[in-house]
């Protein structure tokens, strides 16, 4: 996210990332089972790609192809995720405290933050709402480390539900012209096509975070 006016709602951690991995003693970093968890469920798509990603459609129309992607770039965060225990998502590259597991508890936040606080005006929910956020403004990074990997990939995935069926109710309220319910500073608000394409951006950005995390984890690759 840009550092704009609203920088104390949506919060970015800009870090290095290199080689060196940080792991507790004695672990893989693997959980028992598959190595690669399923993706979070999806709308229908034509496509599936090898790893069960769908695949943004080629010739929809912008709704459509919008939509298409922030569910292939979700779902690309689910693969890079998925199959890994307490140790594999707590691990750290190099000077960077991010982890996979803080990844997974960020993007929850960002889900709550732009599709129900920004989008529909709505209040913080559980966990947000309790959090201090002026004495930790990075408390979504930082907590993630007392979560199991179960809370962390059902608090995501329930935030993604909820955008999901916050969007539809907006699209039916105005399409992509439809305007947030909050504003900056100066009054300004954004619409919901701009939420999507900052949705789409934030993932994409966070998902070359998660290709490097992941391949030190365990040394799984891809696109």
């Amino acid at each position: 996210m840009a550092a704009w006016a609203w920088r104390s709602e949506a919060r970015v951690t800009l870090v290095q990332v290199c080689d060196c991995l940080v792991l507790t003693p004695g672990s893989t970093g693997k959980a028992p089972g598959p190595a690669v968890a399923p993706p979070v469920d999806s709308p229908p798509m034509t496509n599936l790609d090898e790893q069960g990603r769908p695949e943004p459609p080629l010739a929809a129309d912008e709704t459509a192809t919008l939509l298409g992607f922030l569910e292939y770039q979700r779902a690309t965060l689910a693969w890079k995720c998925g199959g890994l225990d307490t140790a594999g998502l707590r691990a750290t590259v190099a000077a960077s405290s991010m982890t996979l597991g803080g990844l997974l508890k960020h993007l929850a936040y960002v889900e709550d933050l732009w599709c129900s606080r920004w989008l529909h005006g709505r209040d913080r929910q559980p966990p947000w709402d309790k959090v201090d956020w002026k004495a930790d403004p990075d408390w979504d990074w930082h907590s993630a480390a007392e979560d199991s990997p179960e809370q962390l990939q059902t608090l995501w995935q329930d935030a993604v539900a909820r955008s999901r069926s916050l969007v539809t109710e907006a699209l039916a309220d105005g399409g992509l012209e439809r305007l947030a319910r909050r504003t900056w500073p100066d009054g300004r608000a954004p619409s919901l096509r701009w939420i999507l394409f900052h949705m789409i951006e934030e993932y994409a950005r966070h998902n070359g975070h998660a290709d490097l995390l992941r391949e030190s984890v365990d040394g799984l690759t891809g696109e």
